[in-house]
């Protein structure tokens, strides 16, 4: 799957049901290519369109069981290798990225 697909893909999938022009602004593209990209995929199973029960104006793009799939596995996939890594640190690097952590944490409240 293309870079773009995956990004957009995680959207759907953790942000729900979501309109098809906001997908395009959450994803900075413009809505003639977040259409195609959901035309990917969407013949590829990963998502499907439905219409807004209040505007019939609006699609909505909604993940699938493959879809959500799909991007659960190549999280683990993800979170294995960085296991893998951060166990091979010394524990003073550990250290510095707990730290860090609670830093990030914070700057995200903010946001």
């Amino acid at each position: 799957m293309s870079g773009p697909r995956a990004s957009a893909l995680s959207v759907v999938v953790f942000a729900g049901p979501i309109a098809l022009g906001d997908l395009a602004v959450a994803e900075q593209v413009r809505p003639p290519t977040m259409t195609r990209l959901v035309t990917g995929m969407e013949t590829q199973g990963l998502v499907k369109r439905e219409g807004h029960a209040g505007d019939a104006r609006v699609v909505l793009v909604r993940a699938t069981a493959k879809g959500i799939r799909l991007l659960q596995e190549g999280r683990a996939r993800r979170i294995a290798r960085l296991q893998i890594v951060l166990q091979n640190l010394p524990a003073s690097d550990l250290a510095t990225l707990a730290d860090a952590t609670v830093i990030i944490e914070r700057l995200l409240h903010v946001l």
